[in-house]
């Protein structure tokens, strides 16, 4: 039996729908896309091979999100080579088949690319990862025809309740790991802890489902910004794309703002940055997540990137492994530099780890029933290169945390490498090198 992969590209099967992309909050059941069509058809499980198990994977290979799909080749070659003798499931072999799809960073079409991988692909399971913009839809969809699924890369918060999650109820079908917005705010804020004296933050967050999360009166920064004797200066949420920050900037130079943070796409930071640099505006510390995670968006500051900070959910010094291949981390991150002549990136190990907690289940299951697929996730109690999966750990249904901490880009060599520098959330990793104030 030998593992199969199958690429689904934009154009065999381009939406009606491409208006554009919108990663802000809406909502996806109202969406078009095939959700009418989904919820009238019987839901899909008879599969054309009895002898193949068929996983989709729903990620953002081209649009804004792409730079978060960077690790999927490598990611899929990996597993291809790792299932060429299938696995067994209930006693029976089985040959795996992986579904790859475009969401085009689009969640109309994360929401389409994932019904057809239900109803016409006939999949035994979903994965998705790489903000709400996939996660959510991708999930929602599968509530709705009752296939199981897992996802990551998403704050739990944004991706439960953004969905209409009830803690007292949960999700029946879905389940998700990643940190969550209690832990990105104990991270900044204890990496600011660390420079004296910088006291008032200035605010970028977007309209979309992570900046409305992050920038909630009453579960985001604003609470516990203040309870910790932060000044906030938040002019409202701006609308992303956005290529003019001289409002924001005007504001931040006028209330004093020694820290600058945010959750913005690279395009959005990157004009930002450089208008803050041509404007004058010169904080102390700035701490954006989402932009500044990644070594390409990097690479494009030059000398200016150097001292950024933002949190890191996997690095090559988490003291993890892989259940799959007993990789290290620091394994997994040389691997994929070898191969691809690139430096590693946090959802690198995030994209093993799904196939991890997908294989996990599916080896653990009674049968290809959808309900013991589900049933077998429901019981995931797995080490893995993010770390433990429990998802009866919450802290609300169908959800697991997984550890963050904080780190700081700086020159090493002629490259900009991330170290870490904040670790007060998560003592297992260790800290490697002191926070210093943007020179």
């Amino acid at each position: 039996m030998s593992g199969d992969f199958t690429q689904q590209s934009p154009a065999q099967s381009q939406s009606a729908d491409d208006s554009g992309v919108d990663l802000g909050r809406r909502s996806v059941l109202k969406a078009a896309g095939g959700i009418v069509l989904a919820s009238a058809l019987p839901a899909p499980w008879v599969h054309a091979a009895a002898n193949v198990i068929k996983i989709g994977y729903v990620s953002p290979q081209t649009g804004p999100l792409a730079v978060f799909g960077e690790p999927d080749p490598f990611t899929l070659a990996e597993m291809k080579k790792l299932l060429a003798a299938g696995i067994k499931v209930g006693g029976k072999q089985y040959s795996v088949e992986i579904v790859y799809k475009d969401s085009q960073s689009n969640p109309n079409r994360a929401a389409e690319v994932t019904s057809e991988l239900i109803l016409k692909d006939k999949v035994n399971l979903v994965m998705a990862g790489s903000t709400p913009a996939t996660t959510n839809p991708v999930a929602d969809q599968c509530e709705l025809n009752g296939m199981p699924c897992v996802t990551n890369d998403t704050p739990w918060q944004p991706h439960f309740f953004g969905r209409g999650g009830d803690p007292k109820k949960g999700f029946e079908w879905t389940y998700h790991f990643f940190w969550g917005l209690e832990d990105i705010i104990g991270v900044f804020t204890g990496l600011w802890a660390k420079l004296p004296g910088a006291k008032t933050v200035g605010a970028l967050w977007p309209n979309d489902s992570d900046g409305n999360a992050w920038g909630d009166p009453k579960i985001g920064f604003p609470p516990v910004l203040a309870q910790k004797g932060f000044k906030l200066v938040d002019k409202g949420r701006y609308q992303s794309p956005s290529d003019d920050f001289s409002a924001y900037i005007a504001e931040f130079k006028k209330q004093g703002a020694d820290i600058v943070t945010g959750v913005m796409p690279p395009p959005d930071f990157a004009n930002f940055w450089n208008q803050a640099g041509q404007q004058g505006l010169k904080p102390k510390i700035v701490t954006v997540g989402k932009a500044t995670e990644f070594p390409a968006a990097i690479a494009a500051f030059g000398d200016r990137a150097e001292g950024l900070t933002v949190e890191v959910w996997w690095s090559p010094v988490h003291p993890f492994k892989s259940s799959l291949t007993g990789q290290s981390s620091a394994d997994l991150a040389s691997a994929y530099t070898k191969a691809t002549s690139k430096p590693w990136s946090m959802p690198l190990a995030f994209k093993h780890s799904l196939f991890e907690v997908a294989l996990d289940s599916l080896k653990r299951a009674a049968d290809l029933k959808p309900e013991s697929i589900r049933d077998a996730i429901r019981g995931t109690n797995l080490n893995t290169i993010v770390g433990p999966i429990n998802f009866k750990t919450g802290p609300v249904p169908n959800i697991s945390k997984t550890p963050l901490v904080g780190g700081q880009w700086k020159k090493k060599g002629k490259a900009m490498e991330l170290v870490v520098v904040e670790n007060g959330l998560a003592t297992m990793v260790p800290i490697q090198d002191k926070l210093e104030a943007i020179k």
